[in-house]
């Protein structure tokens, strides 16, 4: 049950009928027309903006419209209260049976409530990580990896098709790095001195495949000329390097479906292939770009190149495709693997990239745009960057990654569950203080904590109930609950909180914004730890009464904020803590 959704569903039901009666004219459109909590919970339940979008075309004053709905509404045995105010602003009040069924609904779905229809099985494709195999995932990609991967549960939940993706950049200059890199550790471990020149990975995390190759080649390469071991290399060390980004992912709970190959575009055809699309649709042609904003004309160079249209959808310039030697520049491989995803039949495609990445928006956007002809759409979400503190101060570098703090250093010093949650407490494009200090306290102002520690209340309350009460808790007894004693202001508000559920799931969802589900739960978290607080005052708000039937109606309502939490946390990709130690 979604009953914002359900409320919404009557509004337009009575807006029909008063387009009917001829009260309202006919054929208005009634799409905007929404229902929502109000943004002051004084004014009532839910708002419905009907008047307010429908007085410009019906020609009629909002508040007539108002007034006129509000006494259709009325006769509904689920509405309590219709009260216009200002203009035309419709704020309704349910009556508490309507709060009450919740609670069952909840217990009987389970972590199934809240789960939508909305993506009807359209498939998304959901890219995230994709970072060079040149060494260990840091920290901001651990930030990119719980976005997508808590985005792509997301989806899941609210009823899309969704594929995960890694993008292996196994094509370009860097990989040949890695490999000088690796060569060096490898006459490391043969006994040589390595020489790191500048330019080349420094961290110890190479030394390992030096070892391997030590232990496959022996001594044999030592002497060769790098034409010759090179390629070799390169493969070994990609290999080695994506093996240990696998397991730092698993680490963090993150599994891919598909792992794509940058190299694997070069040399078969798909290049060519992608251009020819375009080229077909008129968006290929031979060009001078102006210069460079801010670069003198006489610091640059005019010479023709292989360019693609892509202010014809947006853009603020064309994109060079080829060079004129012939050669692809970096933009090229990236069509082709996003013509690859657009032949795969996706509906929906999602990039999750790294906020150096945003001059590359306009152009995939209007790539894939011009590939699917506007069938498919693109969204790329750009992820800030993240400052790891200790003490106040910031965490240095990690030895082993020689540059960086890896994922690896991160998880090792507070567990995934809180590297993944502490990474949604904000939206992706804002920028993330990880203070090692607040992610281990136990206080409100840990969201990890608060959270958690609400489960964990939930489950006591069980607990207690069972071994010291002697009640069935099992979610069977407790739907069968006689749910009218959850009268209380302070409970209808938990079950009201546990009511906008379905509706955040498919807010968050269409919006592509999980850190959504984060807030959502320290809210829910916050309204039941408020309860808990209050029944140490009063003692009808004790969830265990000296009334079995009262035990059980307040207990049921526990249960089902556990549920919630449980489901959000699922989503999340956080395993839910059943007693805090």
């Amino acid at each position: 049950m979604n009953l914002f959704a359900d409320i919404r569903e009557l509004v337009v039901a009575e807006l029909e009928a008063l387009m009917s009666s001829g009260v309202l004219p006919g054929g208005l459109d009634l799409s905007a027309v929404a229902v929502e909590p109000p943004r002051d919970a004084g004014h009532g339940e839910m708002a419905t903006n009907a008047a307010m979008v429908l007085a410009k075309p019906a020609g009629m004053q909002p508040r007539a419209i108002a007034d006129a709905l509000a006494a259709r509404l009325m006769a509904d045995p689920r509405v309590a209260g219709a009260d216009v105010a200002g203009p035309g602003f419709l704020n309704l009040r349910l009556e508490p049976a309507a709060w009450q069924g919740l609670v069952r609904e909840v217990l009987e779905k389970g972590t199934g409530y809240g789960r939508s229809s909305l993506g009807q099985g359209r498939r998304v494709n959901v890219e995230f990580v994709s970072a060079n195999p040149t060494g260990p995932m840091h920290v901001a990609h651990a930030r990119g990896a719980v976005v997508g991967d808590a985005l792509a549960s997301l989806l899941d939940f609210a009823g899309y098709a969704v594929t995960r993706e890694y993008y292996i950049n196994d094509g370009g200059g860097q990989v040949d790095v890695l490999a000088r890199s690796a060569y060096e550790r490898y006459r490391e471990a043969n006994g040589l001195s390595p020489e790191i020149a500048e330019g080349l990975y420094p961290g110890d995390y190479l030394i390992p495949v030096g070892e391997a190759l030590k232990a496959m080649h022996g001594d044999r390469m030592l002497d060769m000329p790098e034409s010759e071991w090179l390629a070799e290399v390169r493969v070994f060390a990609t290999d080695m390097m994506m093996a240990m980004i696998r397991h730092d992912l698993a680490a963090l709970g993150v599994t891919m479906d598909v792992y794509s190959s940058e190299k694997a575009l070069y040399g078969t055809g798909q290049i060519e292939a992608a251009l020819e699309r375009l080229k077909g649709l008129g968006l290929i042609y031979t060009g001078v770009l102006e210069p460079p904003k801010g670069k003198a004309p006489e610091d640059w160079e005019a010479r023709e190149q292989t360019l693609f249209r892509s202010t014809a959808f947006g853009d603020d310039q064309d994109r060079p495709v080829q060079k004129s030697d012939g050669s692809w520049t970096y933009f090229a491989p990236d069509i082709a693997y996003h013509w690859n995803k657009v032949e795969r039949g996706f509906d929906e495609l999602i990039n999750i990239f790294g906020a150096d990445h945003s001059g590359y928006v306009k152009r995939l956007k209007a790539v894939v745009a011009a590939l699917s002809e506007n069938r498919v759409s693109l969204d790329i979400k750009l992820i800030q960057l993240v400052k790891l503190l200790k003490g106040g101060q910031i965490v240095k570098m990690s030895k082993r990654a020689g540059t960086f703090v890896t994922l690896r250093d991160l998880i090792d010093e507070v567990g995934p569950d809180v590297v993944r949650f502490v990474m949604l407490t904000r939206k992706n494009d804002v920028a993330l203080d990880f203070d090692f200090d607040k992610v281990t306290e136990q206080s409100k102002d840990n969201p990890v904590f608060y959270v958690q520690y609400a489960n964990a209340r939930v489950n006591s309350i069980l607990r207690k109930a069972r071994s010291e009460a002697g009640l069935d808790v099992s979610d069977a007894s407790l739907s069968a609950a006689h749910l009218a004693h959850l009268g209380h202001e302070a409970e209808l508000d938990v079950i009201r909180k546990l009511g906008e559920w379905p509706r955040l799931v498919e807010i968050a969802a269409k919006g592509h914004e999980p850190h959504r589900v984060a807030f959502y739960l320290y809210e829910l978290a916050s309204d039941f730890h408020g309860l808990w607080n209050r029944g140490n005052d009063d003692d009808s708000l004790r969830f265990i009464q000296g009334d079995t039937a009262k035990s059980l109606a307040k207990i049921a309502l526990a249960r089902a904020v556990g549920v919630v939490i449980c489901a959000g946390l699922g989503i999340l990709g956080v395993t839910p803590v059943e007693e805090m130690r």
